[in-house]
């Protein structure tokens, strides 16, 4: 039992530190800047988003406000190109070293400048540049994830390899190459990743009926990698989120599939007995679902809408302006 001038101290607290209290709660959907065309998303814990565009070059957040009329406004936090940003990539919040961390892409159909790809790190308060890590060998960072030590470790699409880098590392290094890190479909590797307590899991960029998981060994190694079958054909997991034990958040972009531009999806996974032991839809009918983030019980998603670009290859002036984008939300089944 809790003696009674424990309760009231712990009371008399919660009365006189109103910043300790629950992150407001946002509307289900929320708008972002136009023309966005958003590729990742991540949440800090005060439960500010940070959406990172990958034609625009940069990243917006999205917080509470003082008051109502500034609840959830979109603010860009890091403008476009700032430290070599061009196609935005993965997006990770490291809440306890202050930083927010960018995969850069090189594809192109940006408002900003091409530069070789690479891991970008910023302010997480004003956005300022923290430095900038180049993908060895001509890779691709496309999405990353942290585990409890601080180490990032990052997809490369261009290789069936996990690069990682080491609080304090100067240098990305390979932490897993493997050729069972996917076949390498149309060039193309690895995509999604998410670090849970039993391994590393990984998707393909290719459609394919499983996931990948990497173990991590006792001292941070790379172990076995393990194909984890799903019932069906995943229509491109471009992210990964783990949503507590046995069970993740798929992402289905859709991106190289033949349903037409509304063939994307969030999917949960339950995760059993290594394998995908069943599949839920949450929402279906997306235009590319490319990523999302679990909070407060509910999956928050957007629809990055690439077709619109990359069905003006080399004619910029003939890409839509004006176009919206949000970041929605649906609750996530028990």
């Amino acid at each position: 039992m809790i003696p009674i001038r424990a309760l009231a101290a712990l009371a008399a607290l919660l009365l006189c530190c109103p910043a300790l209290a629950a992150p407001a709660q946002p509307p289900a959907v929320l708008p972002l800047p136009p023309d966005w065309y958003p590729e990742s998303v991540a949440v800090g814990s005060d439960g500010s988003f940070y959406v990172g565009s990958w034609r625009q070059g940069a990243v917006a957040r999205l917080r509470p406000g003082a008051d109502e009329t500034e609840d959830w406004r979109p603010e860009v936090l890091v403008p476009p190109g700032s430290n070599g940003l061009a196609n935005g990539q993965g997006v990770l919040v490291d809440g306890q070293a202050g930083r927010l961390w960018v995969c850069s892409g090189s594809m192109g159909f940006t408002t900003v400048p091409m530069t070789p790809s690479a891991l970008k790190a910023y302010d997480l308060t004003t956005g300022a540049p923290r430095g900038s890590w180049p993908m060895p060998d001509s890779g691709y960072c496309n999405d990353l994830a942290q585990d409890g030590r601080g180490t990032l470790y990052v997809t490369d699409s261009l290789h069936p390899r996990v690069l990682r880098l080491r609080p304090g590392a100067t240098a990305l290094e390979v932490w897993k190459d493997d050729p069972a890190l996917g076949g390498g479909e149309g060039g193309y590797f690895l995509n999604g990743i998410a670090v849970t307590a039993d391994g590393l899991y990984v998707s393909a960029v290719a459609a394919v009926p499983y996931i990948l998981r990497v173990d991590i060994e006792a001292g941070g190694a790379a172990g076995p990698v393990t194909r984890i079958p799903a019932p069906r054909i995943l229509r491109n997991v471009d992210a990964i989120r783990a949503d507590g034990p046995g069970r993740l958040v798929l992402f289905e972009s859709n991106a190289f599939g033949t349903d037409g531009p509304y063939g994307g999806a969030v999917t949960l996974a339950r995760v059993a007995d290594g394998r995908i032991a069943a599949l839920e839809t949450v929402v279906g009918g997306l235009n590319d679902a490319s990523s999302g983030v679990v909070a407060g019980g509910r999956v928050w998603f957007i629809e990055s809408k690439y077709g619109l670009l990359l069905a003006h290859k080399g004619d910029d002036a003939a890409v839509p302006r004006g176009v919206p984008f949000d970041l929605q939300s649906r609750a996530l089944p028990e």
